[in-house]
């Protein structure tokens, strides 16, 4: 039990960025190259113990050990749903846990991952909101959900769709996101991965002007005043602040923004409010995903039916704007859009 609290309190080297590495490295008097080595160990080669890092000497493996751990933590729960979709639990310490959801799709397989524990926007419609905010995930925390998953070789995309706002921890998240597209970390490309936010200014263009990742933003409404009724960030970050900031970027070639348009019946869901958002995007190449709203416990809403989705994506399609109902996976689980609650330990 000593030994296993004592490999807790060592600092994860799995999330380090090489400058981190390299600090790392100086730390114990190591050679400089040692951090590039122990890049490709973790990144490329997804060591899982520093006894297979036969290019680095046994004494400063010994070293390593002694001071750090590579932080690879598998979940501790897993689920599947009737259509393939998997969701993972994984312990990210203080009785707290967050979820995962790998969704297969023919060729595809996308990885939704979380960058808080909780959240603390409390968006009406979201189950991670109504647990409330317990803290930050780390870098570590979150790039060991990618590495980690059974299906981590064969992800085709993630997406910061998960538990949190990316926005509320953009330091982390920026971390992540290196350690994804570095050539000396995974080396994917960033059209790889996709960052939603319900729109803090400041940061979203940080996130915009520093990276180069798909931009997705969280609508639900294009009026003020009802999108302030079930997403309070509204009124710190109006939606049309947002949308004319991000105006400023190019997104009309391989870059993608899209909108998040959750539909629910009988409040958002009518040609009205089609119109009203055709005129908050104001001609931008913007595609717009439209959402079922999947029921939550506490929460007096209803999904749009199907005809009214229809209408509404035909309207927005015949005025020249990619518009598309995104099919809804892992129901079943609590692993759909707006379901994740990342239970603690204590708690079924």
């Amino acid at each position: 039990m000593e030994e296993a609290t004592n490999e807790k309190a060592k600092m994860p080297l799995v999330g380090m960025t090489l400058a981190g590495l390299q600090d790392v490295v100086a730390s114990l008097g190591m050679p400089r190259f040692t951090a590039k080595q122990l890049a490709e160990w973790i990144y490329v080669h997804r060591a899982t113990s520093f006894d297979v890092m036969n290019n680095i000497s046994k004494a400063n493996r010994a070293r390593l050990q002694e001071s750090f751990t590579l932080g690879l933590e598998p979940p501790v729960k897993e689920q599947r749903s009737v259509d393939g979709t998997a969701k993972y639990l994984f312990d990210v310490g203080d009785g707290q846990a967050v979820e995962s959801v790998m969704i297969p799709d023919d060729d595809r397989a996308t990885l939704c991952i979380s960058s808080q524990k909780g959240c603390r926007m409390n968006c009406y419609f979201c189950m991670t909101g109504k647990q409330g905010f317990h803290g930050h995930l780390t870098a570590n925390q979150i790039i060991n959900q990618v590495l980690s998953v059974p299906e981590s070789s064969q992800l085709t995309n993630v997406v910061f769709m998960g538990m949190g706002e990316p926005m509320d921890n953009l330091d982390a998240v920026m971390q992540a996101i290196e350690v994804m597209t570095a050539p000396w970390g995974l080396a994917w490309s960033p059209k790889r991965i996709t960052v939603s936010s319900i729109g803090k200014l400041r940061e979203l263009q940080r996130l915009v002007e520093e990276t180069h990742v798909h931009i997705a933003i969280s609508v639900h409404s294009p009026y003020h005043s009802e999108r302030a009724g079930i997403m309070p960030v509204e009124n710190a970050y109006p939606i049309h602040k947002v949308m004319q900031m991000l105006s400023h970027y190019d997104f009309a070639h391989q870059r993608r923004l899209s909108v998040e348009y959750i539909m629910f019946n009988g409040l958002n869901d009518d040609l009205e409010h089609a119109q009203a958002l055709e005129a908050l995007l104001d001609g931008q190449p913007i595609r717009v995903n439209l959402i079922r709203f999947h029921a939550i416990p506490g929460v007096k809403l209803q999904t749009s039916n199907e005809q009214r989705m229809t209408a509404f994506r035909d309207y927005l399609n015949s005025r020249g704007i990619i518009c598309t109902i995104r099919r809804s996976r892992g129901e079943d689980i609590f692993a759909a859009c707006g379901m994740l609650a990342g239970k603690n330990k204590n708690q079924k």
